[in-house]
């Protein structure tokens, strides 16, 4: 057994001495469900357990975010290991928050006691003297893509720059001294096969929020006099559904908009009507097509109808690079942790991440660990094998921060820097106004 699988087994053997405060922590915070941006008790809990290993902390980043760092007494590089601090909105979930509607049925309860489960292993074990660089402790906000129009209010304030949390902590310069990241999300055997695994990749995307504006009138007496927004929503829908064959398979374009207002009263023609959607996709080529594209249905359901339409476009998060030499590294630990036949690669992922933001300018790692049951985002998600969803991710945390020693960055390049990161990112923000009766009477006039 060489230096580091002796450290490795020393923390590892502090964390099951901890066992009971690991599992503590993160069936409190799946009690105390937040939304982005507002996890003020979270992040008490968070900076509780820094206080007592010792670890003294910044918060109140990007409001609510939470960063200790340990330094090792050798040279090397700076890890952070992450966790996210939020809620989403299940308000159906037996465990949600009965004023708010959040509940975590994504598993970031986990993901939060995996990392201080890490923090508490590395501080009390006594290997601090051994560590080949830094270990940076990080509480993330708001990774969970929720309340639009909350988030952008925040924007227009002046309280944040961006909807998610990683994206505002890159722009604060607080990965701006970090070689690396790591992260461990939760899933479970309804999901994922194996106890462990990784997707090379997974989607991003771009958001929108969208207002049909028609004209009101008695839908009894005088349907004639009105311009029915909703039948301009319905249309656009049909205009997105019919781009579907037009997107190549390879580029896994994803579209889902939802109606969050049909109308104001039965009896009154539509006048205003919402709409929100994700445009996702697995590179920022097909991200961008994409969009052009439901764009253009938008446009054609309002000039159809005679109505305006305003398209208010946020940037949503980059697609997720998984970088393949942390991948090696975690796969080594889910064989020491789980047995040899555990493990398992994932195809691409559909879904999204703030991780992906990040991934673009640093090695970053985001896989799978086992221990919950039921479906992401779902009301039956739990996290119900405690020792693998929250005793064995602290482990595997700890486990690479000890061992990355190692030089991981040497091969690593950077999709863009950090100045093009964020100039791409703040060219998303636009809103554009339609009218498609305008656009009739241009025509008529000639």
């Amino acid at each position: 057994m060489n230096a580091v699988d002796l450290l490795q087994r020393q923390v590892c053997e502090t964390i099951d001495a901890h066992r009971a405060e690991i599992v503590g922590i993160g069936e409190a915070i799946m009690d105390a469900p937040e939304l982005g941006f507002k996890e003020r008790q979270t992040a008490d809990r968070v900076k509780e357990v820094f206080r007592r290993t010792g670890l003294s902390f910044d918060d109140g980043l990007a409001l609510t975010g939470v960063k200790a760092v340990l330094q090792g007494e050798k040279p090397g590089p700076t890890v952070a290991l992450m966790g996210e601090l939020d809620a989403l909105l299940v308000p159906d979930h037996p465990r949600a928050c009965p004023e708010t509607g959040a509940a975590h049925a994504c598993g970031h309860n986990a993901q939060i006691a995996g990392l201080l489960g890490a923090a508490i292993g590395l501080t009390q074990s006594g290997v601090a003297k051994d560590l080949a660089g830094r270990v940076i402790f990080l509480a993330v906000p708001a990774e969970e893509y929720v309340e639009i129009d909350y988030r952008i209010g925040l924007v227009k304030r002046g309280e944040t720059s961006f909807l998610t949390g990683k994206q505002e902590l890159i722009k604060l310069g607080l990965f701006d001294d970090v070689d690396m990241a790591i992260m461990i999300h939760s899933t479970s055997p309804d999901v994922h096969d194996g106890s462990a695994g990784l997707s090379p990749s997974s989607n991003g995307f771009v958001a929108k929020n969208i207002c049909f504006l028609g004209k009101a009138s008695h839908a009894g007496a005088y349907p004639e006099r009105g311009i029915n927004a909703l039948n301009a929503a319905q249309l656009a829908l049909s205009a997105i559904n019919a781009q579907r064959e037009t997107f190549r398979d390879e580029d896994c374009v994803r579209v889902h908009p939802i109606i969050t207002k049909g109308g104001d009263l039965v009896n009154v023609v539509p006048s205003e009507v919402r709409m929100e959607t994700y445009v996702r996709a697995k590179t920022p080529e097909a991200l961008l097509d994409a969009a052009m594209k439901v764009d253009r249905a938008l446009r054609g359901a309002a000039m159809a109808l005679g109505c305006r339409v305003e398209i208010e476009t946020v940037p949503g998060n980059l697609p997720l690079r998984n970088d393949p030499r942390l991948a090696e590294l975690f796969r080594n630990n889910v064989r020491v942790l789980f047995g040899d036949q555990e493990y398992r690669d994932y195809p691409h992922g559909g879904g999204s991440t703030d991780a992906g933001d990040l991934s673009q300018l640093m090695p970053v790692l985001h896989p799978m660990m086992t221990g919950a049951q039921g479906s992401h985002h779902q009301i039956d998600w739990q996290i119900a094998d405690h020792n693998a969803g929250y005793v064995l991710p602290a482990k595997s945390l700890a486990m690479m921060a000890i061992e990355l020693a190692r030089d991981v960055l040497s091969r690593f390049v950077p999709g863009m820097t950090k100045d093009e990161y964020l100039e791409r990112q703040l060219a998303v923000f636009r809103t554009e106004t339609f009218d498609g009766g305008a656009v009739e009477s241009r025509r008529e006039s000639k």
